[in-house]
């Protein structure tokens, strides 16, 4: 693929996710959220997922401040993880999610683009881990 189409790929996708992203808001009842901070540029990513029956998710939010490829990113995963159980999310790979997001990235950049996923699998790992605890 030539720099012109990458540089068309990434206007005609990840800044459409970046201005207008996808349930970019906070929520009052999601049952788990998780945080994480990009220390190498300050992106921020707040994630908020509703988990109904059958541990589908039913709804996923996300909130944050930084770069268009970690607010796109965290607005693309939101969109995509909607309707999967959590085990399926549980089998979601870091390769998945850069594909995810069609454009290439540098190493220092695909930190950014995988803030959101970071951030989803932390939340994952922890709802795991309270729940191992309360049973």
């Amino acid at each position: 693929m030539s720099t012109d189409q990458y540089e068309e790929l990434y206007e005609d996708y990840i800044l459409p996710h970046f201005e207008d992203p996808y349930h970019k808001e906070e929520i009052n009842c999601a049952s788990c959220e998780h945080s994480a901070r990009n220390p190498l540029c300050g992106d921020t990513v707040t994630l908020q997922l509703m988990i109904g029956e059958n541990d589908v998710i039913e709804k996923a939010y996300f909130s944050g401040n930084g770069c268009a490829i970690s607010q796109a990113g965290a607005s693309i995963l939101c969109e995509k993880i909607e309707g999967k159980t959590v085990p399926e999310l549980e089998q979601f790979s870091a390769e998945q999610m850069l594909e995810l997001l069609k454009v290439p990235l540098t190493a220092t950049r695909q930190r950014c683009g995988l803030l959101g996923f970071k951030v989803l699998k932390t939340l994952l790992y922890s709802r795991d881990t309270e729940e191992a605890h309360t049973e």
